[in-house]
Order: structure tokens, then C-alpha cells, then sequence
């Protein structure tokens, strides 16, 4: 089906650039979702326009990504505003996008990622009679139900943004269950729209070769890949490394500390890792560009994702479009990426005796954790960019037959 001019899509990521590099601040798997979904779309023919919060002086106000796809820079608030303070900018951002909607970029559908923007589609779907269509990647209710506290006020926001959009995007057929056992039947569609790899970066490689390129032996490589903050479970990476009770193994922590949490969190890991006595094998390696984290997945035996929760888990399916084992918590998007036993092993409980129990499995048998790499490169083999944007295409052509949502 051969996209038309009326579509066309306004994407909104306030709080991130989709530019940004992944593991620094706020930037992580969203990121790489809007860049890559978007993109994908544009090269179905959809014409796109990303709209962002500018983070720091000097950034052009439009940049052309690819044909069919541009992002433009929206000045709103100080530049160097902490994340809880951006709710206060969301009327200065919807206001400009809103006019740059109207003069520049005409559009027929609204595409929100994350809260804030969706609080700022919200107000555009009002003003210019336009579908909004929202992906949260994360919920307040979900982070409460696994013990990381959320305001109020996100809580009623999402409430609110659920009531009006008129499609809501979930990764996986566990999180759109676990969002209508916590919100019920919302007035719009839930439509899965799982999310890709690029196979170009992430393919299987010569593990000696990767390791030789990180200057790394052939001792076990343990691989944490993410933000540095309490939700990705770092902390759970190192009981793991401790409860192994191996002195070569080595534990390489790729990502930075994020958010307001990030720095303590950090520090916290750090004293742990010392009072466990394993501050002599971890490797902390600053976020790298996102194609290089490839070398990284070749290098590893093992790749750990022990979240408190996850929508969906980019690092446990690029880990398996690499070939390498991923010990995973069993929650949300990781239960569909992960199937315990064949191409890693999910893990009931953020326990790290638990997690060590498993890696040891790996490490103790080659032929078991070849098997799980042939098995993992399979299973990933059924995840692109292009579906997810074929299946999104479908979705908003079919707005041009649909009344819209009133807010409930």
C-alpha cells in the first residue's frame, strides 16, 4: 500500500531529542524508538516531522534527518531544566509546535512519546481537530506497582491523555494486558506496534575479535547496558557478579548516571560493589553511539537486565540479534523477548544469587550457550523497524474513517 499525501505525521518528543545520544541524561531506548519508528515511516513515504525540546544553545532549528523526515528544535524554558521541571514548559512547547503545525508542517495525525508530550498532544488534538495517538514507554502506575514512586500529578496527566487519544501504542501483547488490568478499556484503540532492530549493526560477530577491539581477555564477560538509576537495576548487576564468586569474571557497565537519582545511585552501586569486594572487576565505560554497542553484545557471554521494569527491553533484543544470552527479570516486554531457557533465562525475583545461578548455567556449558545464541539471533529475526512502521501506517490511515475520541 503505497502511502498517500495526506499522510503525514507530527511526532512529539519533548523531554528527549531522538538525536541524543542513548545512556546520556534522560536518553535511553525511547530515543532510538522515535528515531528509528520515524525514519522507518519517512521511508514508507509518510512525511515526518519530530518536534523536540532545544537542550542547548546552538542547535539548528531544523535538521533534515532523511527525506520524508526532519526534526525541528523548540525553544521552550531554560535550556538546562531538570526533567520534573518540564511540565512548567509543555504550554510554551505546544504553543509553537501547534503554530508550526499550521504555517510549516501540515499534519493529520499526532504521534506523543512519553507523558509530557503526550499532555502537549493532548492540547494540540484540541486545538487543530487532529488524531493523537500516544505511546507512553513508561506508566506511572506500573512504576508504582514495582516500587519506583510517581507524582500525582503524571498519574492524573496519563489518566487524562488516556481519556482522549485516539489510538494508545504498547510494545507487546504483556503490556497491552497489563494496561487494561491497571486502566480498563480505554476509548481509543490499543494497538502493539513492536518495536525493531537494526540488523545492519546488530548482527552475530567474532566474540574474540570484539573483545580484542575492548581489550579484553578470555575471561567470563558480564554486560550491563543502560541509564545509571534504580529502575535499570544496576545494583542487581553487581549482587550478580559477587554471588558468582569468580575473581576473572568481569562485569562491564556501559551507560551513564541519568536523572535526578543517577548520581546517588551511582555512588550507592560504587559502596556496594566495594563492601561485596568486586570494585576490582567492574568496568565502567562511558554510553557509547549506539552502533557501537554491537562490539559490546559480541563481546559479552552474558548479557544482564535485571529492571525493576521494562514496556519493552531494546537492550535484551539487540543482546539477541548479536547472538549472546540474555538473564533477564521476568517483567513486562522482557517475558515476550526472552523465553526462559532457550535464548536466556528469566528470573522471577531482582535477586542477584538468582541471577548468578543462571550465568553460571552459561558460563559452565558452551554448548548450552551456543544454542541459546543460534536461538536468539532466530527469535530476533522476527523484529524490524519496517514492520513496526507498516503496522503504524495502517493505523493512521485508517483516522481518515474514524470519528475522533471525545475526552472522557
Amino acid at each position: 500500500m503505497a502511502a498517500t499525501p495526506a499522510q503525514r505525521v507530527a511526532v512529539l518528543s519533548l523531554h528527549t531529542s531522538p538525536l541524543a545520544q542513548p545512556g546520556v541524561g534522560d536518553g535511553g531506548g525511547m530515543n532510538v524508538y522515535v528515531r528509528e519508528l520515524t525514519s522507518s515511516l519517512a521511508r514508507l513515504g509518510v512525511e515526518c516531522t519530530t518536534y523536540t525540546r532545544a537542550w542547548k544553545p546552538g542547535l539548528p532549528e531544523v535538521v533534515d534527518i532523511e527525506p520524508n523526515h526532519r526534526l525541528v528544535h523548540v525553544r521552550a524554558g531554560d535550556f538546562d531544566l531538570p526533567k520534573e521541571r518540564l511540565v512548567d514548559v509543555v504550554p510554551e512547547f505546544t504553543d509553537t509546535v501547534s503554530h508550526h503545525i499550521r504555517t510549516h508542517a501540515p499534519a493529520q495525525v499526532v504521534h506523543a512519546n512519553y507523558w509530557l508530550s503526550g499532555l502537549s498532544g493532548h492540547l494540540i488534538k484540541h486545538d487543530l481537530n487532529l488524531p493523537l495517538i500516544t505511546t507512553f514507554h513508561t506508566l506511572a502506575r506500573v512504576k508504582t506497582m514495582y516500587g519506583d514512586t510517581e507524582s500525582r500529578e503524571r498519574e492524573a496527566v496519563e489518566s487524562s491523555i488516556i481519556g482522549c487519544s485516539d489510538a494508545i501504542f504498547v510494545s507487546c501483547r504483556e503490556e497491552r494486558d497489563l494496561f487494561r488490568s491497571l486502566y480498563g478499556n480505554s476509548p481509543g484503540t490499543v494497538d502493539v506496534i513492536t518495536p525493531g532492530v537494526d540488523r545492519a549493526y546488530f548482527s552475530p560477530g567474532s566474540r574474540s575479535g570484539a573483545r580484542s577491539a575492548l581489550s579484553l581477555g578470555s575471561q567470563p564477560v558480564l554486560l550491563f547496558v543502560g541509564r545509571i538509576q534504580p529502575l535499570k537495576g544496576l545494583d542487581v548487576a553487581v549482587e550478580t557478579l559477587a554471588a558468582l564468586g569468580r575473581s576473572d569474571a568481569t562485569l562491564l557497565v556501559v551507560g551513564g548516571a541519568s536523572g535526578t537519582e543517577g548520581a546517588t545511585e551511582l555512588a550507592r552501586v560504587n559502596a556496594l560493589a566495594e563492601s561485596l569486594g568486586v570494585s576490582g572487576q567492574i568496568r565502567f565505560v562511558e554510553p557509547q553511539p549506539h552502533h557501537l554497542l554491537a562490539t559490546y553484545y559480541r563481546a559479552a557471554d552474558v548479557v544482564l537486565v535485571p529492571s525493576r521494569s521494562e514496556s519493552f527491553g531494546l537492550v535484551a533484543l539487540e543482546a539477541s540479534a548479536c547472538g549472546t544470552p540474555v538473564v533477564a527479570t521476568a517483567v513486562g516486554g522482557l517475558l515476550s523477548l526472552v523465553e526462559d531457557g532457550v535464548n536466556g533465562y528469566l528470573v522471577p525475583e531482582r535477586d542477584g544469587h538468582l541471577f548468578a545461578k543462571r550465568v553460571a548455567q552459561i558460563l559452565a556449558d558452551a554448548q548450552l550457550a551456543r544454542a541459546m545464541g543460534v536461538s536468539a539471533v532466530r527469535r530476533s529475526a522476527a523484529y524490524s523497524w519496517r514492520g513496526a512502521a507498516v503496522r503504524m501506517r495502517r493505523v493512521v490511515a485508517e483516522f481518515a474513517a474514524r470519528d475522533l475520541v471525545l475526552c472522557s
